[in-house]
């Protein structure tokens, strides 16, 4: 029996990548391109500029495609994954009206007001780039997280004319929806030209970036928690019923049908904080790292596996972007003494991230009524044997990843394969194309300090700087006006 390929597309908030996987779940060939930075402007707009995702798309297909050494008959389907909480206003031609909504854009927070007439369709990313790939006005209903008029019981459109028109957008303006791991469409001509995909194979639907992401790290509803290492870092865990009016996680769908993910709380810029890091050591880092022949993150690593437990008692507070309902919120780095260097900051930052969500996925897991068994750490950061490590003692239960960290590229291909029914389940699936590399054991030492560390003094920092940053942020509030 031939060979059979899945292309697999996983758009974050800071790059595009597509990968060729095997059914096996196998990563034949990939590429990245980076997204250009994100405009920032006026009262709390984000953009991405211009029409960035469809043209890092474009590129990151094609230089897969000039990869790939196979046959690309036997390429079978694209599974298509995107950014949640993003906001596209497509005109009638396909073109965006103006840039692509990020998710930190204070516009997602209220629903979609219509200002300019050029706008026929108000999607997501993925219902964009499905639009940019078949020509078709489809989306996956598992990507409307935010204010949609969308039925949270159904994940249908809104019914009830009252409900509906609340949300002030026009029925004819949104797209029909489709459930995750379902064809959307076929690969245009036009789309094969630019992308190198070949014209007429099926586009699978898939679901939020989280759940794919999920379900790609073979996330399992037995007590297993997932962590996310992204720009957005949250944790996660598989669900049976969706649930409302939760205080410490919400509901989303998951990335096949009636199948539920719990979210925490997470970091916003998480994972960018430690590329600001990475970036303020300089040069040096970087060029030493490349005499090593390992990645500059790979090498601050191991320096900072040199720095005790703790890091001298350096904290960092992972505010890096306020939270929409918390503009006061500011990042922080406290504790600083005259042993202190760049290494101790980039293992504060480290054990910040991994304390934060270990606070949040105990009170996820705490109001579930489940206790926590084991772990997977996905993302470019699981690639880190210390932050690993990290996590296996603050969390104080074994930290696993997957041969494909990567994880949201191979859910984006597992939901092809489901689509296209290569298997015939989820378990089945995630049976035949999941790969375990490792896994972090605790140790004890360490598991006892970072608790006392937690509980007395990292949880309570914003107790204590909480109101002098609201005090700041009024004051210059006041300046700016």
């Amino acid at each position: 029996m031939n060979q059979k390929y899945i292309i697999a597309i996983d758009g974050g908030t800071q790059s595009t990548k597509v990968a060729i996987f095997d059914t096996k779940g196998t990563e034949i060939c990939s590429h990245t391109v980076k997204l250009r930075p994100m405009e920032l402007y006026g009262e709390g707009f984000a953009e991405h500029p211009d029409d960035d995702l469809w043209d890092s798309l474009k590129e990151a297909c094609t230089n897969t495609m000039k990869k790939f050494n196979g046959d690309h008959k036997s390429i079978i389907g694209v599974g298509l994954g995107s950014i949640r909480c993003c906001r596209a206003l497509v005109k009638e031609d396909g073109n965006l009206a103006s840039p692509v909504q990020s998710w930190m854009d204070l516009r997602l927070s209220r629903p979609y007001e219509h200002t300019d007439d050029s706008v026929r369709y108000v999607t997501t990313t993925t219902g964009y780039l499905t639009h940019r790939l078949t020509g078709e006005t489809k989306d996956t209903r598992s990507n409307y997280v935010g204010p949609w008029p969308i039925d949270p019981a159904t994940l249908d459109w809104y019914e009830d004319k009252d409900k509906f028109e609340a949300y002030t957008t026009p029925r004819e303006m949104l797209f029909d929806l489709v459930d995750p791991s379902s064809v959307l469409g076929y690969v245009t001509s036009e789309a094969a030209a630019v992308t190198c995909i070949p014209a007429g194979i099926p586009v699978a639907s898939t679901s939020n970036d989280k759940a794919v992401e999920a379900l790609g790290a073979g996330l399992e509803d037995d007590g297993t928690l997932l962590v996310s290492l992204g720009t957005y870092i949250t944790s996660m865990m598989m669900g049976k019923e969706d649930k409302a009016d939760t205080m410490n996680y919400w509901c989303n769908p998951g990335a096949t049908p009636n199948e539920y993910l719990y979210e925490s709380s997470g970091i916003r810029r998480g994972m960018a904080t430690v590329t600001w890091i990475k970036d303020l050591l300089g040069s040096d880092i970087v060029k030493e790292a490349e005499s090593r022949e390992i990645s500059t993150e790979n090498y601050l690593n191991i320096l900072a596996s040199e720095i005790p437990a703790g890091s001298d008692g350096l904290y960092t507070v992972l505010h890096w972007l306020a939270r929409p309902t918390q503009l006061h919120e500011r990042g922080m780095i406290i504790g600083f003494n005259g042993n202190h260097n760049g290494i101790h900051m980039f293992r504060s930052v480290l054990e910040g991230i991994a304390m934060t969500m270990k606070n949040h996925a105990q009170a996820m897991c705490d109001e579930v009524g489940i206790d926590l068994k084991r772990m997977i750490v996905s993302g470019g950061g699981s690639n880190g044997e210390l932050f690993m490590q990290i996590f296996a003692d603050v969390f104080g239960v074994p930290a696993k990843r997957n041969v494909v960290n990567g994880s949201a590229s191979l859910g984006a291909a597992i939901c092809a394969a489901l689509a296209l029914d290569v298997y015939k389940s989820r378990e089945e699936a995630v049976k035949n194309m999941v790969v375990k590399r490792d896994e972090f054991m605790p140790n004890s030492e360490n598991v006892k300090l970072y608790k006392e560390i937690n509980e007395k003094v990292y949880s309570k920092i914003n107790l204590y700087t909480d109101e002098l940053l609201k005090e700041s942020h009024e004051i210059l509030s006041k300046r700016q006006l």
